[in-house]
């Protein structure tokens, strides 16, 4: 567990900085997120974020004058060690809120602690495979809505229309390819493969096989870590770059790329709500101020990016505090209600707002191409709708 916002002096008791003397007391902000494991990359870019946030707000005067202490618990990308962990934050810590999980499993375990049995109000900040309506629950990450639209059009047109979906075997890719299936076809392509192999599966030279003499020409792919190294390396060594295919994934963000060689990954596709290369472009001054402090603060392999749920984080946070602000206190009900509307100008890739009524983020969303090791941005939409709930 991580504490930021209070000094510990002991079991049970805390000193608070001078300038919080007045202060009604401590608010209690929970975070769920996978620090060990497979998904530990993603995990440990989610805490980063949520501590630099929490501190940026306390030094600007907390919310309600009301300094944020932050418990972080480690779901280790294990959903039975999860459960027990999140448990903690609700039970024990009796925090006011909880943001993280990574994998919809993840999500789908640990929810009822949050918000049924622990009514505590729950933000998701991952992209997902959407349909999660649960009340109190708030997504803040991308759904197959916001990725799909408007890349498997793109992906038609600068790649082929046979598509071949090498997938994970648990809920995100089963459902995500459901929809993604329905826009191939309307866009005027044809799925030829789908599979779902073991999540920890690593060898896949049957798969890629197939992916040769179907002649597929777009890999649209969901196989997650540890698997999705050991195949796009499997898929290059095959030829499929070489001949011309193209490799798409959703998620596939500046984190993954050091799973694979920058030439294993060359011309891969994918749609999110931030890039790093927005950061140097100039063309988004927020971000690359925001992405200059995660970088000066947190120096090393775990970046600040999108497919790894930390913008999603980022923007949870910031909806909560201007929802909080809104309600003029932590309780439950007033929160949500005021979250439903949340909005904020600024925001890793642009400004963000709640669609009323579905719990779901409005935000820009942008398809970019690897070139080189690095991402190009190609394409910008504005304000996506989710089209969830």
């Amino acid at each position: 567990m991580w504490m930021s916002g209070a000094i510990a002096t002991g079991v049970g008791s805390w000193v608070l900085p001078a300038k919080w003397a007045n202060a009604k007391g401590p608010i209690k902000v929970g975070i769920a997120t996978d620090l060990t494991g497979p998904i530990g990359f993603a995990g440990n870019a989610n805490a980063n974020i949520a501590k630099l946030v929490v501190e940026q707000i306390n030094a600007d005067g907390g919310v309600l004058g009301q300094p944020i202490e932050l418990y972080i618990e480690d779901t280790a990308s294990n959903e039975s060690v999860a459960v027990g962990n999140v448990r903690k934050l609700v039970q024990r810590d009796r925090v006011d809120v909880v943001l993280g999980g990574i994998t919809s499993s993840m999500r789908n375990a640990i929810k009822d602690a949050i918000v049924g049995r622990g009514r505590t109000l729950y933000l998701y900040p991952q992209l997902y495979e959407g349909r999660e309506c649960t009340p109190y629950i708030f997504c803040t990450g991308p759904t197959p809505a916001q990725q799909c639209d408007e890349l498997i059009p793109w992906l038609i047109q600068n790649g082929g229309k046979r598509f071949a979906f090498p997938s994970a075997n648990y809920v995100w890719p089963h459902v995500l390819n459901e929809y993604a299936r329905k826009v191939v076809e309307d866009s005027g392509g044809e799925v030829v493969l789908e599979e779902y192999y073991p999540l920890d599966q690593v060898e896949y030279s049957a798969t890629v096989n197939k992916i040769m003499n179907e002649n597929v020409d777009v890999v649209f792919n969901t196989v997650i870590p540890p698997g999705v190294g050991p195949f796009i390396k499997q898929l290059y060594e095959a030829g499929f770059q070489q001949r011309g295919g193209r490799l798409s994934c959703v998620y596939y963000d500046e984190n993954t790329v050091n799973l694979n060689a920058a030439h294993e990954w060359e011309g891969l596709a994918s749609c999110l709500d931030y890039f790093r290369a927005l950061s140097r472009s100039g063309e988004d001054p927020f971000s690359a101020k925001l992405q200059a402090a995660y970088d000066e603060r947190y120096k090393g392999d775990v970046l600040f990016t999108a497919g790894s749920a930390a913008t999603g984080m980022y923007r949870g946070l910031k909806l909560w505090e201007a929802a909080v602000s809104e309600a003029g206190g932590v309780e439950r009900d007033d929160v949500a209600a005021a979250l439903d509307h949340a909005k904020i100008s600024q925001g890793p890739g642009g400004p963000a707002e709640m669609v009323p009524g579905k719990r779901h983020c409005r935000m820009n969303m942008y398809i970019a191409v690897a070139k080189g090791g690095e991402y190009e941005v190609i394409s910008r939409s504005e304000m996506v709708d989710p089209k969830e709930c």
